[in-house]
């Protein structure tokens, strides 16, 4: 008998089975023959939902993102960790590093899929931005930050990390760490914060 499930049920059990084919194939080994037998639907069903692999892909990375999204919101909304502490636990958040992550990094770092890459770095950077003008905006209450330009601060900040140390423009160690001095340099001066009071909680990021 025929089972019929309502859309959004059946679109995240297709996202739930490619997750898991894609972290253990990886996307190239992947078909979408695998994905029909695994979800156990038919060829129709799927592009109903989705109109490619790709398009699966891109279903997996949305996902990915909002789930990000609402751990960083939640560290960032817990009032009873001090604001440094959130504000480098809210980005470690947003790392990719679970074995599916991964592969979707790797995916997303080859020449023909640029546009898919772009597309992440702006979905993360727009959503990220609010969540921490709001805790940059409590540091500068408290006396912790002092900038008059919140949201400016933040997207300079989160765009500079976000293209300086992408996987495809960190040459060797050395540029690396060269990077990540001059990154810590550059958000105390944009935070208005002494030189060295967040050295220690960035390079958090950076060794997780």
């Amino acid at each position: 008998m025929r089972v019929i499930k309502e859309p959004e049920i059946r679109r995240n059990e297709i996202l739930d089975a490619a997750a898991e084919l894609f972290a253990s194939k990886g996307f190239d080994s992947t078909s979408t023959n695998d994905i029909l037998e695994k979800c156990g639907i038919a060829r129709g069903t799927l592009y109903y939902h989705f109109k490619s692999k790709e398009d699966i892909l891109d279903g997996v990375i949305t996902r990915i993102t909002e789930q990000a999204m609402k751990q960083a919101e939640d560290i960032c909304a817990d009032k009873s960790v001090p604001v440094i502490n959130r504000l480098t636990s809210a980005v470690m958040a947003l790392s990719l590093d679970s074995e599916l992550e991964r592969e979707v990094t790797k995916i997303i770092h080859k020449p023909r899929n640029a546009l898919m890459h772009q597309k992440l770095q702006t979905t993360l950077l727009d959503g990220i931005v609010p969540i921490l003008s709001g805790l940059v905006n409590e540091g500068v209450q408290q006396g912790i930050f002092k900038t008059k330009h919140v949201k400016e601060a933040v997207e300079m900040i989160m765009l500079y990390s976000s293209v300086m140390f992408d996987d495809l423009t960190v040459p060797d160690e050395n540029d690396r760490q060269s990077r990540i001095t001059g990154f810590i340099y550059s958000t105390e001066r944009l935070l208005g914060t002494p030189e060295g009071a967040l050295s220690a909680e960035i390079m958090k990021i950076f060794s997780k």
